[in-house]
This record gives structure tokens, sequence and C-alpha cells, in this order.
């Protein structure tokens, strides 16, 4: 069985593929899917796509920060605590 390799590694491989995916995006290339970009990346990629050709420094930005979001788990942990929040709200209407 391989070895899972360490997540500085896992981050760095990450790294790349959003550097890579947002430069296509930035070129007109819509946003690849199966990338192991979360959701709040993807969809802040998508928006810089739909300005294209001129996406703001905002959107890149705010791109940047839905990726900050996924390598430090705030993306995960939100998406946590809204689904938990789903399944008590779908609990208490019976």
């Amino acid at each position: 069985m391989a070895e899972r390799p360490a997540r500085g590694r896992d981050d760095e491989r990450l790294r790349r593929v959003f550097e890579a995916v947002l430069a296509a995006t930035l070129s007109g290339t819509g946003p690849l899917t199966c990338t192991g970009l979360d959701e709040d990346t993807e969809n802040a990629l998508w928006a810089v796509w739909e300005a294209y050709p001129h996406a703001s420094t905002e959107l890149v930005q705010a791109a940047r920060r839905a990726f900050a979001g996924r390598l430090d788990g705030n993306n995960a942990a939100r998406w946590h605590a809204d689904l938990a929040r789903a399944i008590a709200e779908r609990r208490t209407r019976g």
C-alpha cells in the first residue's frame, strides 16, 4: 500500500493546480473541474471567468481567499456547519 503524501506536499500540489487553473481562467478558458479544488474555490474561479476579459483584481483576490479557505479548512468547516444546520432544520420540521 502506498504511503499517503504529507499534507505539505498535498498543499503544494493544490497550489500548483490552483495557479494553473487561475491562469487558464484569466486567459478565457473556463475553470477545470475534478482538480481537488473545493466548491467555494471553483465558484470564485467561475466568477473570474464570467468577467473575462475584464476580471477585476477584486475577483482574483476573492478566488485567492477562497483557495486559502480550502487550504486552512475554513471552507470545509463552513460546509459542515451548514449541513448540520440544514439537517437540524429538517428534523424540527418533522
